[in-house]
């Protein structure tokens, strides 16, 4: 009988009780009504799961707790979670009218992003019982993320989405109902197409830097003040501030990588993944 650990798949549990609490709440509520208030409880939740998604991961390896169980429902849960309910709770906080073409547009992209999320999810899988079976030596070329993750895709619609409703940050934009819906849509798209293309995204466990320590540490310190004084007093800006920070940094090493060519060994780890 195979071992069925209990601690890490209890955090993955509650990561997609996180996401089914989002889908049904906001179900309840009348597209384009949501308030501010639950767009920021919604947001929250889904970042919790996020951290709670990381951290299932880190102890079943600390404890060695690993199990193929394990493993499905954790994708599973992503699935859920990140895969689903920021669609549904994109949709919800646009003020769409049936039948029109731009809420068709919109109910495509939020599509796009769920059916690329859940590929890129079984995509994972199976590359990951493949490298399982490779020697260490050869597991060098997937120690970053192939394709968008959907973690961060996730965070980043619902980031955006809850920027959009910020108060403070409509006193200085304040986009017309449109535009929002647009916008939104075709950075579901986007982030649809990344999470399933081929494009390498930095993993933290795997950056390293050549500077001194002090130096770093110093840079580290500094960034994380600015970073934790934005979440206390301007969350939505430094939640979608810190995302779109991640997927730009991931498009600038792609696009440094192709103008300065294969002859350069300091960024080859982002070459675009390629399957044997």
């Amino acid at each position: 009988m195979r071992r069925i650990y209990i601690v890490p798949n209890v955090i993955t549990a509650f990561a997609l009780a996180c996401g089914l609490f989002v889908i049904f709440k906001v179900n309840m509520i009348e597209p384009g009504t949501t308030s501010y208030k639950a767009l920021l409880t919604s947001t929250l939740l889904i970042l919790l799961a996020s951290f709670a998604d990381f951290v299932d991961g880190a102890i079943a390896r600390a404890i060695h707790a690993e199990s193929e169980f394990g493993f499905l429902f954790d994708s599973l849960s992503d699935a859920v979670t990140f895969g689903v309910a920021p669609s549904v709770l994109m949709l919800k906080t646009l003020s769409l009218e049936r039948g029109t073409p731009l809420s068709f547009f919109a109910v495509i992209g939020a599509m796009v992003f769920s059916i690329c999320g859940i590929l890129r999810l079984v995509r994972f899988n199976v590359t990951m019982a493949a490298v399982k079976k490779l020697p260490k030596y050869q597991r060098k070329k997937y120690r970053h993320f192939i394709g968008f993750p959907i973690p961060a895709a996730a965070l980043t619609i619902v980031g955006t989405n809850l920027l959009f409703s910020y108060p403070k940050f409509l006193e200085w934009v304040n986009p017309s109902e449109i535009t929002q819906v647009i916008f939104m849509s075709i950075l579901s798209i986007v982030l649809g197409y990344l999470m399933v293309s081929r494009m390498k995204f930095p993993s933290a466990k795997f950056l390293h830097f050549r500077v001194p320590s002090f130096q770093l540490v110093f840079v580290v310190a500094l960034g994380a003040f600015f970073f934790l004084y934005g979440a206390l007093y301007f969350f939505p800006i430094a939640l979608a501030a810190a995302m779109w920070l991640y997927l730009l940094v991931g498009l600038l090493l792609l696009l440094i990588r192709r103008i300065v060519g294969k002859q350069s060994k300091t960024l080859r780890d982002f070459e675009p993944h390629h399957d044997d």
